[in-house]
């Protein structure tokens, strides 16, 4: 099945999708959007674009698990999309996510403005990844 993952933020907004063999992540890019309304119909409107059969959103935790108020702030994105389409959409921990796309755009010697502009959408394929592994243990495990 075809997923999106979603790393919500203020003011840009990751998206990357994967195959419908759940095997590879790739980016889709980022959305420019400071209203939560806003960001949530684009976000829609990508999954349906997409022929997405599910959209999973990052979920900040707090490094003990506990959420703070911008998990808090996620829970309510996700309801937006929730009313919005068809699909299923689920929270799904995003802890170092940013941490790790930013390693990854250091390793490929991407920096500056360039990685601003990336740095949500490989976080977003952090996620997914991470989403798709779990799926894949529950399926063999």
């Amino acid at each position: 099945m075809k997923i999106i993952a979603v790393d919500f933020g203020d003011a840009r907004t990751g998206l990357a999708a994967c195959d419908p063999t759940e095997f590879l992540a790739s980016p889709l890019g980022v959305i420019k959007e400071k209203s939560m309304a806003a960001t949530a119909g684009k976000v829609a409107e990508v999954s349906r674009k997409e022929g997405a059969g599910m959209i999973v959103i990052g979920l900040p935790k707090n490094m003990d698990g506990t959420e703070g108020p911008r998990a808090q702030k996620c829970r309510k994105f996700a309801g937006l999309v929730r009313e919005m389409v068809s699909v299923p959409v689920e929270l799904w921990d995003e802890r170092q996510t940013t941490i790790t796309a930013a390693g990854i755009l250091s390793e490929n010697g991407t920096f500056g403005k360039k990685r601003k502009q990336t740095i949500d959408a490989v976080a977003a394929v952090v996620i997914l990844e991470s989403y798709m592994a779990h799926r894949r243990n529950l399926r063999t495990g």
